[in-house]
């Protein structure tokens, strides 16, 4: 077992985060014990960041005491995950579904670091008052124009701070080939970030990529 990052281990094709909460789970994963730390099982193909880290991404630059501005966060799994990184820190989740936010209020009730907000991220005008300046964005939002929503949210990123997006080609366009989409969404973003990496999610996810930008 090596700790890779702040609270993330992995252990041969098994990838883990130091438990925030004791004792509880979030989808089912496993929990193990290691060294006196409890640990969950991150499961890469239910994370795209885990599925990241599983294809060899080694620059992780969460710190305990970071925040973050989440876009589209589900039901909560990997935000639960970075809530285990960023124990001191802060998780501004915004999600649309209310369904999916019915559940994800179940996990950011125990876990202080996570701050819901039932909000469309394509409209960052509305939780304005909300959120903080952060360290980090991350996006994993299904909509046509995913670049424009990352773009608008850049306005609470700290000057050079970083961008997780999670580009779904057959979100943007089921008919185009996901290369040429991926090198579409690369040139938008290089209007106001500079890209650091990109990473092809294949085959934790098909026809995904993980492009990480530092804004200018």
């Amino acid at each position: 077992m090596e700790e890779i990052f702040t609270n993330v281990f992995i252990e041969g094709d098994n990838l883990y985060t130091k438990n925030l909460i004791r004792g509880e789970r979030v989808y089912g994963e496993k929990l193990i014990d290691f060294k006196g730390k409890e640990l969950r099982e991150w499961n890469p193909r239910r994370s795209k960041l885990a599925a990241a880290i599983m294809k060899g991404y080694r620059n992780l630059p969460f710190k305990k005491d970071s925040k973050m501005l989440y876009l589209g966060a589900a039901t909560g799994t990997t935000v639960s995950h970075i809530s285990d990184i960023i124990e001191n820190g802060k998780i501004f989740s915004i999600e649309l579904s209310e369904r999916n936010m019915r559940q994800f209020l179940n996990i950011s009730e125990v876990r202080d670091n996570i701050y819901p907000i039932l909000e469309d991220a394509s409209s960052p005008h509305l939780y304005s008052g909300l959120v903080e300046l952060v360290d980090f964005i991350y996006q994993d939002v299904a909509q046509k124009h995913q670049h424009e929503i990352l773009i608008k949210n850049s306005v609470y990123l700290k000057k050079g701070g970083m961008a997780f997006y999670c580009v779904k080609a057959r979100s943007i366009d089921s008919s185009k080939d996901p290369e040429e989409i991926f090198k579409e969404e690369i040139k938008q973003l290089e209007k106001r970030f500079n890209i650091v990496d990109t990473i092809n999610l294949s085959p934790f996810e098909k026809d995904h990529i993980l492009i990480i930008a530092t804004l200018r």
